[in-house]
């Protein structure tokens, strides 16, 4: 039996969850912009010095549009748009497309995540096929293209979080990532940002120009031209 047959799409009041069975998956998976971790990393998280602001070159003066092509649970992307960045979130699971969804629609609702999540634009579909056509739907410039691909897990790790086995299940691993930088390469306009566990090996292509590194995480940046050349009102 898949994963995806074992999961379902229901409402917990007013929120849409994704759920399975408890002991295999925890509790039920939703987006929340407005409570949780993500609100608390809105209101400590270090504003712009954290590692994916300097990563996406959000810096003094300088406020980047950027394209979050692997989205996820849209975390990232609710940070940079904190920051007052315009982010266009592009989801390719149909499941975790819906919870963004309704993630976003309950933030715009809430008085604090509400000014945030109206700069944060969703998209569905797979950036490593059709990324080109997707940022030229939207009204989003590609300035930056921000990618956190799936990375494969050892044999030894398999007992990852309940949340994170969930999402692994539905999503796959990215054995497409190198495709990915590369049509990301194609359409960014100034730098590509690839995030990374610490002691992996860089996607598959181009060596990366510079690397920000973190306790457990990395980011490889890929620069076309410098962001402090045309920076754009956030």
């Amino acid at each position: 039996m898949s994963a995806s047959s074992e999961l379902e799409l229901r409402r917990d009041g007013d929120t849409l969850v994704l759920a399975g069975d408890p002991a295999r998956y925890g509790k039920p998976l939703k987006v929340d912009f407005a409570e949780g971790r993500v609100a608390h990393r809105r209101r400590f998280g270090g504003g712009r010095g954290q590692l994916i602001a300097r990563a996406c070159g959000l810096a003094a003066g300088v406020t980047p549009s950027v394209i979050d092509a692997t989205a996820g649970l849209g975390r990232d992307a609710f940070v940079l748009a904190s920051l007052g960045a315009e982010v266009l979130l592009i989801e390719r699971v149909a499941q975790i497309h819906a919870l963004l969804q309704d993630g976003l629609a309950r933030a715009a609702r809430d008085p604090e995540a509400a000014e945030i999540v109206a700069r944060m634009h969703l998209a569905h579909g797979d950036a490593a096929c059709d990324l080109a056509a997707l940022v030229a739907a939207s009204t989003v410039a590609p300035q930056v293209i921000h990618l956190d691909p799936m990375f494969p897990h050892r044999e030894k790790s398999a007992l990852v979080k309940k949340e994170m086995r969930l999402f692994r299940e539905l999503a796959g691993s990215d054995d497409d990532a190198p495709r990915l930088l590369e049509a990301a390469l194609d359409v960014a306009t100034h730098r590509v940002v690839v995030k990374r566990p610490r002691k992996a090996p860089p996607i598959a292509g181009p060596a990366p120009q510079h690397v920000i590194e973190g306790k457990t995480s990395r980011y490889d940046l890929y620069v076309h031209r410098s962001l402090k050349a045309s920076p754009i009102c956030g």
